[in-house]
Protein backbone atom coordinates (compact mmCIF):
# COMPACT_ATOMS: atom_id res chain seq x y z
CA UNK A 1 0.00 0.00 0.00
CA UNK A 2 2.05 3.16 -1.09
CA UNK A 3 1.17 6.36 0.78
CA UNK A 4 0.00 8.13 -2.49
CA UNK A 5 -2.70 5.47 -3.29
CA UNK A 6 -6.48 6.07 -2.35
CA UNK A 7 -6.56 3.36 -0.79
CA UNK A 8 -3.71 4.26 1.95
CA UNK A 9 -5.82 7.46 2.37
CA UNK A 10 -8.78 5.47 3.28
CA UNK A 11 -6.84 3.76 5.55
CA UNK A 12 -5.27 6.71 6.91
CA UNK A 13 -8.95 8.02 7.63
CA UNK A 14 -10.70 4.98 9.13
CA UNK A 15 -7.14 4.64 11.38
CA UNK A 16 -7.57 8.68 12.28
CA UNK A 17 -11.26 8.44 13.38
CA UNK A 18 -10.28 5.06 15.39
CA UNK A 19 -7.31 6.32 17.21
CA UNK A 20 -9.30 9.69 18.40
CA UNK A 21 -12.88 7.85 18.90
CA UNK A 22 -10.55 5.24 21.33
CA UNK A 23 -7.66 7.52 22.82
CA UNK A 24 -9.30 8.20 26.21
CA UNK A 25 -8.16 4.68 26.49
CA UNK A 26 -4.87 4.72 26.18
CA UNK A 27 -4.58 0.70 25.95
CA UNK A 28 -7.04 1.25 23.38
CA UNK A 29 -5.71 3.94 21.37
CA UNK A 30 -2.41 2.05 20.96
CA UNK A 31 -4.12 -1.12 20.10
CA UNK A 32 -5.69 0.67 16.75
CA UNK A 33 -2.06 2.04 16.06
CA UNK A 34 -0.51 -1.51 16.25
CA UNK A 35 -3.29 -3.09 14.03
CA UNK A 36 -2.81 -0.22 11.58
CA UNK A 37 0.73 -0.67 11.79
CA UNK A 38 0.37 -4.86 11.32
CA UNK A 39 -2.66 -4.25 8.68
CA UNK A 40 -0.20 -2.14 6.94
CA UNK A 41 2.64 -4.99 6.70
CA UNK A 42 0.11 -7.55 6.11
CA UNK A 43 -0.53 -5.82 2.99
CA UNK A 44 2.79 -6.48 1.33
CA UNK A 45 2.82 -9.85 2.84
CA UNK A 46 1.36 -12.03 5.83
CA UNK A 47 5.18 -13.33 5.79
CA UNK A 48 5.75 -9.95 8.26
CA UNK A 49 3.24 -11.19 10.66
CA UNK A 50 5.65 -13.33 11.85
CA UNK A 51 8.46 -10.79 11.47
CA UNK A 52 7.54 -8.21 12.93
CA UNK A 53 6.07 -9.59 15.83
CA UNK A 54 8.62 -11.73 17.12
CA UNK A 55 11.47 -9.78 15.96
CA UNK A 56 10.02 -6.10 18.07
CA UNK A 57 9.11 -8.77 21.51
CA UNK A 58 13.10 -10.00 20.98
CA UNK A 59 14.31 -6.20 21.36
CA UNK A 60 11.44 -5.41 23.97
CA UNK A 61 12.88 -7.98 25.88
CA UNK A 62 16.63 -7.44 24.77
CA UNK A 63 15.82 -3.25 26.40
CA UNK A 64 14.79 -4.68 29.87
CA UNK A 65 17.50 -7.01 30.13
CA UNK A 66 19.88 -4.40 29.67
CA UNK A 67 18.29 -2.11 31.94
CA UNK A 68 18.75 -4.91 34.70
CA UNK A 69 22.13 -5.93 34.13
CA UNK A 70 25.29 -4.08 35.03
CA UNK A 71 27.63 -6.87 33.68
CA UNK A 72 29.59 -5.72 30.94
CA UNK A 73 29.73 -8.72 29.18
CA UNK A 74 26.09 -9.13 29.41
CA UNK A 75 25.34 -6.04 28.02
CA UNK A 76 27.57 -6.30 25.24
CA UNK A 77 25.97 -9.79 24.46
CA UNK A 78 22.74 -8.59 24.63
CA UNK A 79 23.00 -5.92 22.84
CA UNK A 80 25.39 -7.64 19.93
CA UNK A 81 21.83 -10.40 19.90
CA UNK A 82 20.24 -7.12 18.72
CA UNK A 83 22.19 -6.16 16.00
CA UNK A 84 22.45 -9.33 14.62
CA UNK A 85 19.00 -9.82 14.30
CA UNK A 86 18.27 -6.19 13.08
CA UNK A 87 21.02 -6.87 10.55
CA UNK A 88 20.22 -10.11 9.49
CA UNK A 89 16.31 -8.89 8.89
CA UNK A 90 17.88 -6.39 6.45
CA UNK A 91 20.60 -9.17 4.83
CA UNK A 92 17.34 -11.72 4.27
CA UNK A 93 15.35 -8.89 2.27
CA UNK A 94 18.05 -7.38 0.29
CA UNK A 95 21.38 -9.22 0.04
CA UNK A 96 20.04 -13.48 0.16
CA UNK A 97 17.97 -13.35 -2.34
CA UNK A 98 20.71 -12.01 -5.07
CA UNK A 99 23.25 -14.37 -2.80
CA UNK A 100 20.81 -17.51 -3.84
CA UNK A 101 19.81 -16.62 -7.14
CA UNK A 102 23.41 -16.91 -8.13
CA UNK A 103 24.03 -20.05 -6.72
CA UNK A 104 22.42 -23.24 -7.59
CA UNK A 105 19.60 -22.88 -4.58
CA UNK A 106 17.01 -21.70 -6.64
CA UNK A 107 14.73 -23.84 -4.81
CA UNK A 108 15.28 -21.61 -1.35
CA UNK A 109 15.28 -18.63 -3.38
CA UNK A 110 12.73 -16.03 -2.02
CA UNK A 111 12.17 -12.18 -2.20
CA UNK A 112 9.99 -9.94 0.05
CA UNK A 113 8.13 -7.67 -1.23
CA UNK A 114 9.35 -4.86 1.19
CA UNK A 115 12.93 -4.00 2.47
CA UNK A 116 12.67 -3.98 6.43
CA UNK A 117 15.44 -1.49 6.55
CA UNK A 118 14.09 1.66 7.89
CA UNK A 119 12.01 -0.90 10.78
CA UNK A 120 15.92 -2.38 11.55
CA UNK A 121 17.42 1.22 11.77
CA UNK A 122 14.35 2.38 13.78
CA UNK A 123 14.90 -0.90 16.81
CA UNK A 124 18.25 -0.07 16.89
CA UNK A 125 18.13 3.12 18.06
CA UNK A 126 16.13 1.51 20.78
CA UNK A 127 18.46 -0.91 22.17
CA UNK A 128 22.16 0.79 21.24
CA UNK A 129 20.56 3.95 23.33
CA UNK A 130 19.49 1.57 26.04
CA UNK A 131 22.95 -0.15 25.77
CA UNK A 132 24.63 3.52 26.03
CA UNK A 133 22.47 4.83 28.65
CA UNK A 134 21.42 7.28 26.53
CA UNK A 135 17.55 6.13 27.34
CA UNK A 136 15.84 4.54 29.29
CA UNK A 137 13.75 0.71 28.59
CA UNK A 138 10.23 1.26 27.41
CA UNK A 139 7.35 0.34 30.73
CA UNK A 140 4.57 -0.45 28.10
CA UNK A 141 5.27 -3.58 25.93
CA UNK A 142 2.16 -2.22 23.69
CA UNK A 143 3.53 1.14 23.76
CA UNK A 144 7.08 -0.42 22.12
CA UNK A 145 5.17 -2.57 19.85
CA UNK A 146 3.44 0.69 18.08
CA UNK A 147 6.53 2.88 17.80
CA UNK A 148 9.00 -0.35 17.20
CA UNK A 149 6.88 -0.82 13.41
CA UNK A 150 4.73 2.86 13.03
CA UNK A 151 3.22 2.41 9.73
CA UNK A 152 4.40 5.82 8.13
CA UNK A 153 8.08 5.34 8.88
CA UNK A 154 7.62 2.19 7.46
CA UNK A 155 8.43 2.18 3.67
CA UNK A 156 11.05 4.86 3.65
CA UNK A 157 11.45 6.74 7.40
CA UNK A 158 12.26 9.13 8.52
CA UNK A 159 14.14 7.11 11.26
CA UNK A 160 12.83 7.86 14.09
CA UNK A 161 14.39 7.49 17.56
CA UNK A 162 12.34 5.21 19.47
CA UNK A 163 12.45 7.25 22.84
CA UNK A 164 11.27 9.88 20.75
CA UNK A 165 8.28 8.32 20.04
CA UNK A 166 7.37 6.38 23.18
CA UNK A 167 6.31 9.56 25.58
CA UNK A 168 4.32 11.12 22.77
CA UNK A 169 2.03 7.96 23.34
CA UNK A 170 0.94 9.33 26.57
CA UNK A 171 0.08 12.43 25.33
CA UNK A 172 -4.40 12.66 25.77
CA UNK A 173 -4.07 16.23 24.42
CA UNK A 174 -6.93 16.32 21.18
CA UNK A 175 -5.56 17.44 17.93
CA UNK A 176 -5.16 20.80 17.56
CA UNK A 177 -6.50 23.24 14.50
CA UNK A 178 -3.28 24.14 13.62
CA UNK A 179 -1.47 20.48 13.79
CA UNK A 180 -4.39 19.41 12.13
CA UNK A 181 -4.15 21.92 9.13
CA UNK A 182 -0.12 21.67 9.06
CA UNK A 183 -0.67 17.50 8.69
CA UNK A 184 -2.82 18.28 5.90
CA UNK A 185 -0.59 20.69 3.94
CA UNK A 186 2.47 18.11 4.53
CA UNK A 187 0.25 16.02 3.01
CA UNK A 188 -1.13 18.05 0.12
CA UNK A 189 2.42 19.12 -0.32
CA UNK A 190 3.68 15.82 -0.42
CA UNK A 191 1.54 14.59 -3.29
CA UNK A 192 2.24 17.94 -5.48
CA UNK A 193 5.85 17.05 -5.32
CA UNK A 194 5.65 13.38 -6.07
CA UNK A 195 2.92 13.80 -8.35
CA UNK A 196 3.68 17.19 -10.19
CA UNK A 197 7.26 17.08 -10.02
CA UNK A 198 9.33 13.89 -9.55
CA UNK A 199 6.66 11.50 -11.50
CA UNK A 200 6.27 14.04 -14.51
CA UNK A 201 9.74 14.63 -14.61
CA UNK A 202 10.99 10.72 -14.77
CA UNK A 203 8.37 10.20 -17.37
CA UNK A 204 9.19 12.97 -19.55
CA UNK A 205 12.96 12.46 -20.15
CA UNK A 206 14.75 11.22 -16.81
CA UNK A 207 13.74 7.48 -17.00
CA UNK A 208 15.04 7.33 -21.10
CA UNK A 209 18.07 9.25 -20.43
CA UNK A 210 19.18 6.66 -18.46
CA UNK A 211 17.44 3.30 -19.54
CA UNK A 212 18.88 4.36 -22.88
CA UNK A 213 21.69 6.96 -22.70
CA UNK A 214 23.59 6.60 -26.24
CA UNK A 215 19.92 7.42 -27.66
CA UNK A 216 20.29 11.03 -27.09
CA UNK A 217 22.78 13.73 -27.34
CA UNK A 218 25.43 15.22 -24.63
CA UNK A 219 23.02 17.97 -23.81
CA UNK A 220 20.15 16.06 -23.11
CA UNK A 221 21.98 13.45 -21.04
CA UNK A 222 23.17 16.57 -18.91
CA UNK A 223 19.64 17.80 -18.60
CA UNK A 224 18.32 14.19 -17.60
CA UNK A 225 20.79 14.27 -14.79
CA UNK A 226 20.17 17.58 -13.65
CA UNK A 227 16.50 16.15 -13.86
CA UNK A 228 17.43 13.55 -11.36
CA UNK A 229 18.47 15.29 -9.31
CA UNK A 230 15.15 17.56 -8.71
CA UNK A 231 13.46 14.14 -9.24
CA UNK A 232 15.10 12.03 -6.22
CA UNK A 233 14.46 14.87 -4.42
CA UNK A 234 11.09 15.18 -4.65
CA UNK A 235 10.40 12.20 -4.90
CA UNK A 236 12.03 11.23 -1.34
CA UNK A 237 10.87 14.82 0.11
CA UNK A 238 7.31 13.96 -1.27
CA UNK A 239 6.91 10.69 0.87
CA UNK A 240 8.44 12.40 3.82
CA UNK A 241 6.27 14.89 4.15
CA UNK A 242 3.09 12.52 3.74
CA UNK A 243 4.77 11.05 6.26
CA UNK A 244 5.12 13.23 9.06
CA UNK A 245 1.29 14.65 7.83
CA UNK A 246 0.10 11.18 8.87
CA UNK A 247 1.74 10.97 11.85
CA UNK A 248 0.38 14.40 12.89
CA UNK A 249 -3.03 13.63 12.10
CA UNK A 250 -2.58 10.99 15.20
CA UNK A 251 -0.58 13.47 17.61
CA UNK A 252 2.99 12.12 16.66
CA UNK A 253 5.67 14.72 15.46
CA UNK A 254 8.35 12.88 13.57
CA UNK A 255 12.06 14.28 12.73
CA UNK A 256 12.74 16.57 9.56
CA UNK A 257 14.21 14.87 6.91
CA UNK A 258 15.43 17.38 4.66
CA UNK A 259 16.25 21.37 4.32
CA UNK A 260 16.74 22.78 1.17
CA UNK A 261 20.05 20.17 0.59
CA UNK A 262 21.50 21.80 -2.62
CA UNK A 263 21.64 24.95 -1.11
CA UNK A 264 24.94 22.95 0.86
CA UNK A 265 28.03 25.05 0.61
CA UNK A 266 30.20 21.96 1.13
CA UNK A 267 29.57 18.19 1.56
CA UNK A 268 28.89 18.14 4.95
CA UNK A 269 26.59 20.46 4.91
CA UNK A 270 25.24 18.78 2.29
CA UNK A 271 24.90 15.51 4.88
CA UNK A 272 23.50 17.65 7.31
CA UNK A 273 20.49 18.52 5.37
CA UNK A 274 20.25 15.60 2.87
CA UNK A 275 17.87 12.37 4.89
CA UNK A 276 19.18 13.79 7.70
CA UNK A 277 17.44 10.59 9.81
CA UNK A 278 19.99 8.45 7.56
CA UNK A 279 22.70 10.60 7.57
CA UNK A 280 22.48 11.07 12.41
CA UNK A 281 21.86 7.28 11.91
CA UNK A 282 25.04 6.64 10.33
CA UNK A 283 26.97 9.89 12.44
CA UNK A 284 25.77 8.36 15.92
CA UNK A 285 25.49 4.75 15.46
CA UNK A 286 28.07 3.67 12.86
CA UNK A 287 30.74 6.22 12.66
CA UNK A 288 31.17 6.60 16.29
CA UNK A 289 31.90 3.16 16.88
CA UNK A 290 34.62 2.37 14.40
CA UNK A 291 37.66 1.94 15.85
CA UNK A 292 40.55 5.06 16.47
CA UNK A 293 38.61 7.83 16.63
CA UNK A 294 40.41 8.72 19.76
CA UNK A 295 43.82 7.85 18.25
CA UNK A 296 46.24 10.00 18.07
CA UNK A 297 46.43 8.86 14.13
CA UNK A 298 43.78 11.57 12.46
CA UNK A 299 44.17 8.74 9.50
CA UNK A 300 41.28 6.76 11.49
CA UNK A 301 39.07 9.70 11.10
CA UNK A 302 39.18 9.75 7.47
CA UNK A 303 39.45 6.33 6.93
CA UNK A 304 36.26 5.74 9.05
CA UNK A 305 34.21 8.56 7.18
CA UNK A 306 34.98 6.66 3.78
CA UNK A 307 33.69 3.33 5.71
CA UNK A 308 30.72 4.81 7.19
CA UNK A 309 29.64 5.82 3.53
CA UNK A 310 30.64 3.10 1.85
CA UNK A 311 28.72 1.23 4.05
CA UNK A 312 25.89 3.41 3.52
CA UNK A 313 25.80 2.85 -0.28
CA UNK A 314 26.09 -0.73 0.18
CA UNK A 315 23.01 -0.25 2.53
CA UNK A 316 20.50 0.63 -0.04
CA UNK A 317 22.12 -2.51 -2.28
CA UNK A 318 24.06 -4.56 -3.48
CA UNK A 319 25.32 -2.86 -6.28
CA UNK A 320 29.22 -1.74 -7.83
CA UNK A 321 27.11 1.43 -7.95
CA UNK A 322 25.84 2.34 -4.68
CA UNK A 323 29.23 0.85 -3.37
CA UNK A 324 31.22 3.76 -5.51
CA UNK A 325 28.35 6.03 -4.72
CA UNK A 326 29.27 5.81 -1.01
CA UNK A 327 32.75 5.83 -1.55
CA UNK A 328 32.43 9.15 -3.22
CA UNK A 329 30.79 10.92 -0.71
CA UNK A 330 32.83 9.48 2.04
CA UNK A 331 35.98 10.71 0.22
CA UNK A 332 34.84 13.89 -0.52
CA UNK A 333 33.97 14.03 3.13
CA UNK A 334 37.43 13.02 4.57
CA UNK A 335 38.72 15.53 1.90
CA UNK A 336 37.09 18.72 3.37
CA UNK A 337 37.91 17.39 6.54
CA UNK A 338 41.62 16.81 5.59
CA UNK A 339 41.05 20.60 4.19
CA UNK A 340 39.84 21.79 7.32
CA UNK A 341 42.31 20.35 9.71
CA UNK A 342 45.49 21.37 7.32
CA UNK A 343 43.97 25.00 7.22
CA UNK A 344 43.14 24.73 10.77
CA UNK A 345 39.52 25.49 10.43
CA UNK A 346 38.93 28.55 8.94
CA UNK A 347 35.94 30.72 8.81
CA UNK A 348 34.70 30.46 4.92
CA UNK A 349 34.25 33.84 3.34
CA UNK A 350 30.66 35.28 3.21
CA UNK A 351 30.79 37.03 0.06
CA UNK A 352 28.05 36.37 -2.22
CA UNK A 353 30.68 35.34 -4.99
CA UNK A 354 32.03 32.60 -2.37
CA UNK A 355 29.27 31.36 -1.40
CA UNK A 356 27.98 30.48 -4.94
CA UNK A 357 31.17 29.12 -5.87
CA UNK A 358 31.28 26.85 -2.74
CA UNK A 359 27.60 25.79 -3.92
CA UNK A 360 28.07 25.40 -7.43
CA UNK A 361 31.28 23.22 -6.66
CA UNK A 362 29.10 21.10 -3.96
CA UNK A 363 25.72 20.82 -5.97
CA UNK A 364 28.17 19.26 -9.23
CA UNK A 365 30.17 17.00 -6.42
CA UNK A 366 26.81 15.50 -5.19
CA UNK A 367 25.47 15.49 -8.63
CA UNK A 368 28.35 12.93 -10.19
CA UNK A 369 27.29 11.04 -7.29
CA UNK A 370 23.61 10.73 -8.52
CA UNK A 371 24.49 9.46 -11.99
CA UNK A 372 25.79 6.06 -10.13
CA UNK A 373 23.07 6.61 -7.83
CA UNK A 374 20.19 6.24 -10.86
CA UNK A 375 22.57 4.03 -13.03
CA UNK A 376 21.73 0.44 -13.52
CA UNK A 377 25.13 -0.83 -13.71
CA UNK A 378 28.40 0.35 -14.26
CA UNK A 379 28.46 0.19 -17.53
CA UNK A 380 25.45 1.85 -18.00
CA UNK A 381 26.87 4.79 -15.72
CA UNK A 382 30.07 4.57 -17.78
CA UNK A 383 27.20 5.79 -20.43
CA UNK A 384 25.52 8.33 -18.83
CA UNK A 385 28.96 9.71 -18.71
CA UNK A 386 30.45 8.87 -22.19
CA UNK A 387 27.60 10.69 -23.65
CA UNK A 388 27.67 14.06 -21.24
CA UNK A 389 31.65 14.51 -22.46
CA UNK A 390 30.93 13.53 -26.33
CA UNK A 391 29.99 17.19 -27.33
CA UNK A 392 26.75 16.29 -28.73
CA UNK A 393 24.28 19.19 -29.00
CA UNK A 394 20.47 18.87 -29.01
CA UNK A 395 17.63 19.40 -27.39
CA UNK A 396 15.09 17.89 -29.49
CA UNK A 397 14.09 15.38 -27.22
CA UNK A 398 13.90 18.11 -24.36
CA UNK A 399 9.85 19.33 -24.08
CA UNK A 400 9.20 22.82 -22.90
CA UNK A 401 6.57 21.18 -20.10
CA UNK A 402 10.06 19.23 -18.62
CA UNK A 403 12.00 22.70 -18.78
CA UNK A 404 9.21 24.26 -17.25
CA UNK A 405 9.06 21.80 -14.32
CA UNK A 406 12.42 21.78 -13.92
CA UNK A 407 12.66 25.54 -13.24
CA UNK A 408 9.44 25.79 -11.11
CA UNK A 409 10.72 22.55 -9.23
CA UNK A 410 14.48 24.67 -8.99
CA UNK A 411 13.05 28.04 -7.79
CA UNK A 412 10.98 26.31 -4.99
CA UNK A 413 13.84 24.53 -3.21
CA UNK A 414 16.27 27.49 -2.78
CA UNK A 415 12.86 29.66 -1.87
CA UNK A 416 13.92 31.24 1.74
CA UNK A 417 12.46 28.87 4.89
CA UNK A 418 10.57 31.66 5.56
CA UNK A 419 8.62 31.58 2.47
CA UNK A 420 7.38 27.84 3.41
CA UNK A 421 6.52 28.89 6.99
CA UNK A 422 4.18 31.90 5.83
CA UNK A 423 2.66 29.51 3.44
CA UNK A 424 1.76 27.16 5.97
CA UNK A 425 0.42 29.87 8.15
CA UNK A 426 -2.02 31.17 5.22
CA UNK A 427 -3.21 27.89 4.98
CA UNK A 428 -3.43 27.55 8.55
CA UNK A 429 -5.43 30.82 8.89
CA UNK A 430 -7.66 30.36 6.05
CA UNK A 431 -11.12 29.56 6.08
CA UNK A 432 -12.28 25.16 5.93
CA UNK A 433 -13.82 25.77 2.82
CA UNK A 434 -10.51 27.72 1.03
CA UNK A 435 -8.78 24.92 2.57
CA UNK A 436 -10.55 21.92 1.14
CA UNK A 437 -10.87 23.83 -2.06
CA UNK A 438 -7.10 23.86 -2.54
CA UNK A 439 -6.65 20.06 -1.77
CA UNK A 440 -9.22 19.62 -4.34
CA UNK A 441 -7.57 21.74 -6.77
CA UNK A 442 -4.41 19.84 -6.05
CA UNK A 443 -6.54 16.39 -6.80
CA UNK A 444 -7.52 18.10 -10.04
CA UNK A 445 -4.16 18.82 -11.07
CA UNK A 446 -2.87 15.58 -10.11
CA UNK A 447 -5.45 13.75 -12.50
CA UNK A 448 -4.55 16.09 -15.07
CA UNK A 449 -0.79 15.98 -15.04
CA UNK A 450 -0.29 12.69 -13.64
CA UNK A 451 -2.29 10.90 -15.58
CA UNK A 452 0.51 7.56 -15.04
CA UNK A 453 -1.27 6.60 -11.83
CA UNK A 454 0.81 6.20 -8.82
CA UNK A 455 4.61 4.99 -9.02
CA UNK A 456 6.34 3.81 -6.28
CA UNK A 457 8.29 5.97 -4.25
CA UNK A 458 12.13 5.86 -5.15
CA UNK A 459 13.38 5.20 -1.68
CA UNK A 460 10.24 1.93 -1.20
CA UNK A 461 13.16 -0.19 -2.62
CA UNK A 462 15.53 0.60 -0.02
Amino acid sequence: MLLSTPAYFTFLAAIFFAYWLLLRFRFAGLAVVLFANYFFYARWDLIYLALIPVASTCDYLIGRSLAASDRPAVRRALVTASIVMNIGLIASAKYLPFILASTNARALSWTLPLGLSFYAFQSLTYTIDVYRRDAKPAQSYLAYLASASFFPTTLAGPITRISTLLPQWSKRDLLSTQDGGRALFLIGLGLLKKFLIADYLAEHLINRVFDLPKLYSGTEVLVGVYGYALQLYYDFSGYTDIALGSALLLGIKLPINFNRPYAALNIADFWRRWHISFSNWLRDYLYFSLPGLRSRWKIFTYANLIVTMALGGLWHGASWTFLIWGLWHGAGLATQRWWQVKRGNPTPSPHWAARFLRGFITFHFVLIGWIFFRSSSLANAGDVLAQITSGTVSFANVQAGFVLVMIIAAVAHYLPKNWYERSLTLYNESPFYVQAAAMALLVVAIQYVGATGAVPFIYNRF
